[in-house]
């Protein structure tokens, strides 16, 4: 075990940890936080002595909160543990809400917190401060934070979208910097925490059958595809505020693209060097051309969705053809899709590879392929030429595919606890830095401007507009071609 009382920028596992989770009773911290912070628990990844405290506007009591936890846990994967009240004994709540002129209860709770863990022998804990709260409170929550003394060797997360435009994203990130250090920040994006994603990093580094090919001379295109076939009539004020395209592509899509085209880090094992590899090709996404490619769509029945603005344009789908500017990828494009009410669920990554020029080239009709799918566990896919079976020379394409649940010796973690454990530990290689969102932005933002495409009309439960079609020059979506 690391130091009893590590700073915000030093890693290693404390001795005991405290978590404080800002918007405790929201949509998600039901759903994605609290679930992986006690599956951290379950797998024995915690510290051993471990607090957590809800902090939220609606003023329940401790009970109401452990109530509200063992909803979460029923909902999710988990189940409700054997130790179930072990659990609840370190769980508290500071309710009242808190913002930079009132801490309400949560210093309070704090600190009796503090004193229970240094009673049991786990020193000065890592307090870690979890927003899981409308980006529109990150501003009051941060000041809150430095004006009542709670930001001092404290660990920070930050949920997405990190800022709303490149203004909005500067604006954000100066006044954090007022108040914490870049070390102690820790902005979240859940898609980097997902294990096909971080396993890119094997199946390209550790294989030279797919890591010779990595580039501009063996890939012709490159698709990363996320339909998704959930309604937003839940979160319908928020997401009619957001859309499609700064909600998902801005921030995931963007940012699976950048671990799929780094080039190699200095040293794979070092969370500084993955950190500046994928910061220095996010820095080289060329700006969005939102004339020539990318699509913009809204499915069919969304402005009569309560809680939507009648005749809204807000996009609930968006393509986008994303040119990356290094050596590696001149000339390649990166089609991006993803959207609401499609005809499936999936996360799905295909390289397309340039044609065989072998001497059976020219009978080839199909092109290799490597494909990630980095929903759940993940799995990998190739999918390749082969000899017919029986007589005949005739040629056949074929796929195949491992399940990474599969491997021998794995335990998949979900991607939030796989990141909350890395903020535990103060390991950053998974996590986004004001480079890299700053670049992001700047490459997103033609896409806000006065150029932006009109939404198109596309049916539920289809693929969304035709004309997203046009940005894979051909090939087709990946994803569609394998549903037939």
């Amino acid at each position: 075990m690391g130091s009893s009382s590590p700073p915000g920028g030093t890693t290693g596992t404390p001795l005991s940890v405290v978590v404080v989770l800002f918007g405790a009773t929201g949509d998600l911290a039901h759903r994605m936080v609290m679930p992986a912070l006690v599956e951290l628990h379950e797998r024995g990844l915690l510290p051993q002595r471990w607090r957590l405290i809800g902090c939220a506007t609606d003023r329940w009591d401790d009970e109401a909160f452990r109530a509200r936890l063992r909803d979460s846990l029923l909902s999710s994967e988990l189940g409700l543990l054997e130790d179930w009240d072990a659990v609840c004994r370190r769980v508290g709540y500071a309710g009242g809400g808190f913002t930079d002129a009132d801490p309400g209860a949560l210093p309070e709770v704090l600190a009796r917190a503090r004193r229970e863990l240094a009673a049991e022998g786990g020193g000065e804990p890592l307090v870690v401060h979890f927003l899981a709260v409308p980006p529109a409170a990150y501003p009051v929550i941060t000041r809150g934070l430095g004006r009542h003394g709670l930001a001092a060797g404290a660990r920070v997360v930050f949920e997405k979208p990190y800022g709303r435009s490149l203004v909005d994203f500067e604006a954000l990130d100066a006044l954090v910097r007022t108040v914490l250090t870049e070390e102690q920040v820790f902005r979240i994006d859940h898609f980097l925490g997902k294990q096909a994603v971080q396993a890119i990093y094997a199946l390209r580094f550790a294989n030279r059958l797919f890591g010779s090919q990595w580039d501009a001379d063996g890939i012709e295109q490159v698709q990363i595809d996320v339909p998704e076939d959930l309604d937003v009539a839940q979160r319908a004020v928020f997401y009619d505020a957001t859309g499609a395209a700064l909600d998902m592509l801005v921030t995931h899509l963007f940012h699976v693209a950048s671990q799929v085209a780094m080039d190699p880090p200095a040293d794979v094992a070092d969370p500084e060097s993955i950190v500046a590899a994928r910061d220095a090709v996010i820095g080289a996404f060329r700006p969005l051309d939102p004339v020539r490619d990318v699509v913009l769509g809204q499915f069919e029945g969304y402005t009569d969705i309560a809680g939507v603005a009648a005749g809204s344009r807000q996009d609930t789908f968006v393509a986008a053809r994303l040119w990356i500017d290094t050596d590696r990828w001149r000339g390649v494009p990166f089609v991006l899709r993803t959207g609401k009410r499609m005809a499936r669920k999936a996360q799905r990554i295909a390289l397309i590879m340039r044609p065989s020029q072998g001497p059976l080239g020219a009978a080839v009709t199909g092109r290799n392929t490597i494909e990630i799918d980095f929903s759940g566990p993940g799995a990998f896919a190739v999918g390749v030429t082969v000899s017919t079976p029986g007589p005949g020379r005739a040629l056949s394409f074929a796929h195949t595919e491992l399940d990474l649940a599969e491997v021998p010796g794995g335990e998949p973690i979900s991607a939030y606890a796989s990141l909350l454990l890395d903020v535990l530990v103060g390991d950053r290689s998974l996590f986004t830095t004001s480079h890299c969102l700053r670049a992001a932005f700047t490459a997103f933002a033609p896409v806000q401007g006065p150029q932006r495409p009109s939404p198109l009309p596309y049916a539920v439960g289809s693929w969304g507009p035709q004309e997203a079609e046009g940005l894979t020059a051909g090939h087709g979506w990946m994803l569609e071609r394998r549903a037939r």
